[in-house]
């Protein structure tokens, strides 16, 4: 069976961090590898940036009943075909004025499924998906398939078609924190 060896989150990190933080403006890169600062020079705003990944750990509690925790992943950790993987991306309003119209794009490794349905964000938040490598986002990706008498289909974009994912906030208030959360699974 073919591992996966992860050589260090950190590495992960900045590769994630960096995608997103190119549409801010301004951006400012943190002194550790897992974060990062946007700032808009103008208003001297400021929104900190973090991401975490956990690998998905099934138990069995006492009872015989499966249970699901999560674990940080750690450098080095190994990861397999078929495992499922939480990022947390956690952005830190750290001025005392609310950022308006923060877009953060996560890209889906080429090594992960994005699991649909996973994306979720903690406010207020547009969530849109690209299977383009990040050249457009919809809400609801489609594949268009031809047919044998000629003709196109047109279906909903399977899981491993995604490559993007974008949350789009109109607003981070002052001092606040926003929050978006999801899955992948390992090739």
């Amino acid at each position: 069976m073919k591992q996966l060896l992860i050589t260090g989150i950190g590495t992960i990190l900045i590769l994630g961090t960096a995608s997103f933080i190119t549409y801010l403006p301004g951006v400012i890169h943190g002194l550790q590898s897992n974060s990062a600062v946007a700032q808009n020079t103008q208003n001297k705003q400021a929104l900190k940036l973090i991401l975490t990944a956990e690998k998905q750990v099934l138990l069995k509690d006492k009872q015989g009943k499966q249970k699901v925790i999560w674990q940080a992943l750690k450098d080095k950790q190994i990861v397999k075909p078929g495992d499922i993987l939480r990022y947390t991306l956690t952005g830190e309003n750290t001025s005392d004025r609310p950022l308006k119209n923060i877009i953060l794009n996560q890209p889906i490794s080429q090594g992960m499924i994005y699991i649909l349905k996973s994306a979720n964000f903690i406010g207020n938040a547009k969530i849109t998906y690209s299977i383009d490598g990040g050249q457009s986002f919809s809400e609801n990706p489609t594949i268009k398939i031809p047919l044998p008498n000629g003709n196109v289909e047109t279906k909903s974009a399977p899981a491993s078609a995604y490559t993007s994912i974008r949350f789009y906030t109109p607003n981070v208030a002052a001092k606040t924190t926003v929050k978006a959360t999801y899955q992948t699974q390992v090739r």
